[in-house]
């Protein structure tokens, strides 16, 4: 059992007893106290007790009472004859007499409260009673709950890392075994902390049955009952019955360290690090607690002292602890070191190997350097060993440079490269995407005498796989067929990822049919890379599968495994199974990451769920799981989307007061803000604010600041932009020149327009879907639907698919011309309305009300053009409604509608401008 955690529980009873009763039991325990106010703690006790009072101890350790006048039941409780008490108790012994004839109630003013004569026993009665449940409310702690069936070898860091997850954690016990302190007894109690421990315990105990290392957790709420029994035993021992030992916290921990020491020392007599650690754990006596004999001490000290002159010779002491933290703490590694000098020891080149080695894996670059040129200045003969690892350090570092001067260095010593340093520097040139060199790297190998190995091929196919170059990737691996070496899980997965990034699902699905016919077990890393295959495709019913598959072939999904499942109902709106599919993920037993949660709120931001966003952030961030630039980058393009200044500006204030990097990416989405609410001269303070700090303007930043011009219909502002981003080297893209056609179109200069499509053909790119929308509505802007009816036709033949938006603005200009009547505008709309049926198009009901006015005053009876428009309206047209919302409409219902056309096609701009930062 773990006597730390039991401690500090009596601690917390012991505070609740010093002072104001606070439970029926301390009521009891101060009601009992004597007449004489000096009275020792021993007359506590009843008077049924039989012993003398003089020959009782005294317990320091139990509360004075207080004076009899201070008792606040004092006049409420008449006193009793200790004979009339004795027949009581006589009384309730006869179990039959009791019932036929129980004794009388006392007689107070107020029969909630106890008598003192009534024995424990009946309090104990009482708490039994119908009144259970309040009384277990009363003991339960609020936040704590019960795990069930845990891994007998599982610590308490990992269990608090796993139950982190749903709020602060103030404590974790774990029940340790009584013959094996190093494992548990399969249970505990883990406390939640703060305002929210009973909302975190609660959200917790819905997860019963989670899986955690294999096992299937029960998470239930705690019900009190251990604190009940401690509360009733500290009661029993201020009465003063001497059955019950109730210990100091001081006492209970001491005493548990002074059994494990004596454990280790019978179990494990020669090990003097397991000796000396739990020596180091017992409690000390120190100067003030002069009742407490230090006689045991003296004996631990005795003991300890011989079994280390047995086990340890001198100086062998910190040699011995150097290698323990080794692998654990680059800084206990160090104290270490720091010892093995003062002690005058030597440090050898294997020392010094394992402290470069662990450096580099840590990525601190800069101390495994300094370890290095100390081993050589101190070393007379270095050996391929240390070169390796901080080669390894500056190749994981991507300083490419100084790990060839390393490898020069050392061949110019005379030390001969091993098989692993050309893996080390063939990795660190596909880091970079160096082909060239890694392709040298590879041929020395060979021409030293080394054979290829799978690693050597799977940095080539790594190489290719990362430039995208899957054809030649394709090519490594028939050489290495040809050479005899067969595929493994990682050749297998980098193939499966290089045709996902093409989109390749067929020949990603036929890779990973390969792998089952040549009798591979698919590993984790193989199916996470299948699922988000699946998940590309939209098939999310066949990814869920994949993990069932992935359970029952005994492969532990991953928090990364659950990341595009997420992100994928999440941006199909389906918020509801997004949310199910995190919630499995920790019934899997993965502790959510940052990763995972940003694939959550990157979803809801797709869909505009703003509110549901922020209660993800929220969550997270009582989840103990800090949020990274990504985070805020993504809220805050979800608060561009709405126009909401306030809350991105609020949420870059956070990115930058927690200390995260503030990068081209999240002015990106401030500037899209401030242009999409309008305000251009904040816009203009962001773009100061960048080039302080030297951030470049990239395509993305000036698309948007060109569009924001452009729906304030200022061409010369756009243009000027256009002219800077040329200056700086920026090449503008099909967004940039479709913003500013907007820009002229909003001015009304159709001849800038028509001149910029000139331009942006000239430099190589086509005009899409999105360009001509844009000129089209501003040709009817314009009211010029010849001009529209043309751009419409061109188009066509440019092999683009019209959509709604542009039948929407090029029919809503012919109608406001048909009054003319003009054939080409009667053939054109028409034309318009047998394309709408074909493709099966509607429109909204606002829209078919304004364009059923219009024929209104073409057709006043009906004709041809009404029975052909009448098509593309709602299911639920009638013409008893049109006429009735027609007669709400007056004679500028069609600049509204032109205005309403105008803010779709602004609209389809900014969707155009987020659908390529989100491809980005």
């Amino acid at each position: 059992m773990d006597t730390f955690s039991l401690a500090s529980s009596t601690a917390h009873y012991c505070c609740s007893f010093s002072g104001k009763p606070t439970t029926t039991v301390a009521c009891y325990s101060v009601t009992t106290c004597s007449e004489n106010p000096t009275t020792t703690s021993s007359s506590l006790r009843r008077p049924t007790n039989n012993r003398p009072v003089a020959n009782s101890p005294i317990n320091p350790h139990r509360p004075k009472p207080k004076p009899h006048n201070t008792n606040p039941f004092q006049t409420l409780t008449p006193k009793r004859n200790p004979i009339d008490n004795k027949s009581q108790t006589l009384t309730e012994k006869l179990w039959l007499t009791s019932r036929l004839s129980p004794p009388h109630p006392p007689e107070t003013e107020n029969a909630n409260f106890l008598d003192p004569s009534d024995d424990l026993d009946n309090i104990n009665s009482l708490d039994s009673s119908d009144d259970l449940g309040s009384k277990q409310i009363e003991y339960r702690e609020k936040g704590k709950i019960f795990v069930g069936n845990l891994p007998l070898w599982i610590k308490k860091n990992q269990l608090t890392e796993f139950f982190r997850q749903f709020g602060p954690i103030k404590n974790v016990i774990l029940i340790k075994g009584y013959n094996d302190t190093e494992r548990n007894m399969g249970f505990g109690f883990v406390i939640y902390g703060g305002a929210t421990a009973e909302n975190a315990a609660m959200k917790a105990v819905e997860f019963d049955g989670m899986e955690f290392h294999g096992r299937v957790l029960t998470v239930k709420l705690d019900d009190g009952r251990r604190m009940k029994d401690k509360s009733l035993d500290r009661a029993r021992w201020i009465e003063g019955d001497e059955s019950v030992d109730y210990k100091s916290v001081w006492q209970e921990e001491r005493d548990s360290s002074r059994k494990e020491l004596k454990m280790v020392l019978e179990t494990q007599p020669e090990n003097w690090q397991a000796v000396v650690e739990a020596f180091q754990r017992i409690k000390k006596v120190s100067s003030l607690d002069s009742s407490i004999d230090d006689k045991c001490v003296g004996e631990e000290i005795c003991i300890v002292q011989e079994k280390l002159s047995r086990a340890c010779e001198p100086g062998e002491l910190s040699q011995a602890h150097m290698y323990i933290p080794i692998g654990r703490d680059m800084e206990e590694a160090l104290s270490c070191v720091r010892k093995m000098k003062d002690e005058e020891i030597e440090l050898s080149l294997v020392t010094y190997s394992i402290l470069v080695g662990g450096f580099a894996k840590i990525g601190d670059v800069s101390s495994a350097d300094k370890w290095f040129k100390e081993a050589k200045k101190t070393q007379a003969n270095m050996n391929a060993i240390i070169y390796g690892n901080i080669i390894y350090a500056h190749c994981q570092s991507f300083n490419m440079e100084h790990a060839e001067a390393l490898v020069r260095e050392m061949e110019e010593e005379g030390i001969e490269a091993t098989k692993d340093i050309y893996h080390m520097m063939m990795d660190g040139y596909t880091m970079i995407k160096e082909e060239d060199k890694c392709l040298v790297v590879f041929k020395r190998l060979k021409e030293c005498g080394f054979t290829p190995t799978i690693v050597t091929y799977g940095c080539l196919i790594n190489l290719y796989i990362k430039m995208g170059k899957v054809s030649k990737a394709l090519e490594v691996s028939e050489s290495m067929k040809a050479d005899g070496i067969k595929h493994n899980m990682k050749t297998y997965s980098m193939i499966i990822n290089g045709f996902i990034k093409l989109k390749d699902w067929a020949n990603a699905f036929a890779i990973f049919e390969d792998v089952v016919k040549d009798g591979l077990n698919p590993d984790v890393v193989l199916y996470n890379n299948i699922i988000n295959a699946f998940c590309g495709m939209g098939n999310m019913d066949r990814a869920i599968r994949t993990v069932e598959e992935m359970q029952k072939g005994r492969r532990k999904p991953t928090s990364r495994t659950f990341m595009p499942i997420i992100h994928g109902f999440a941006r199909a709106g389906e918020a509801k199974r997004a949310l199910e599919a995190f919630n499995l993920m920790r019934m899997c037993g993965c502790i959510p990451t940052v990763h995972t949660y940003n694939a959550l709120i990157l979803g809801l931001v797709e869909k505009r769920q703003m509110e549901r966003a922020v209660k993800v952030l929220d969550e997270m961030l009582l989840a103990g799981v800090g949020p990274n630039e990504h985070t805020y980058t993504t809220i805050m393009h979800g608060y561009a989307s709405l126009g909401d200044t306030g809350k991105a500006f609020e949420y870059f204030s956070k990115l930058k007061n927690e200390g995260l990097n503030v990068d081209v990416f999240t002015y990106e989405a401030l500037l899209k803000a401030c242009c999409k609410a309008g305000r251009m001269q904040s816009a203009l303070v962001v773009t100061k604010e960048m080039h302080a700090k030297n951030i470049r303007r990239n395509t993305f930043i000036y698309n948007i600041l060109i569009d924001g011009w452009a729906r304030r219909g200022d061409v010369w502002e756009a243009a000027d932009l256009m002219q800077q981003m040329k200056q700086e080297g920026v090449k503008p893209d099909i967004r940039t020149y479709t913003s500013l056609v907007n820009a002229c179109c909003k001015a009304g200069d159709m001849l800038r327009a028509a001149k910029t499509i000139k331009e942006m053909e000239a430099a190589g790119l086509k005009p899409n879907i999105k360009t001509y929308t844009t000129l089209i509505h501003g040709w009817a802007r314009a009211s010029l639907p010849e001009k529209a009816l043309k751009c419409f036709e061109d188009m066509k033949l440019a092999g683009l698919k019209p959509d709604r938006a542009v039948y929407h603005c090029l029919m809503t200009s012919l109608l406001a011309r048909a009054s003319i009547a003009e054939d080409y505008i009667y053939s054109g709309i028409q034309q318009i309305c047998a394309e709408m049926i074909e493709a099966g198009l509607t429109v909204d009901m606002g829209t078919a009300v304004h364009w059923a006015r219009c024929l209104h005053k073409i057709e006043r009876c009906g004709g041809d053009l009404t029975e052909a428009l009448q098509k593309t309206f709602p299911p639920d047209w009638n013409s008893q409604n049109s006429l009735d919302v027609m007669s709400g409409f007056d004679h500028n219902d069609g600049d509204e509608l032109l205005y309403e056309c105008d803010s779709d096609g602004d609209e389809l701009l900014y969707e155009c401008d987020s659908d390529g930062d989100t491809d980005e």
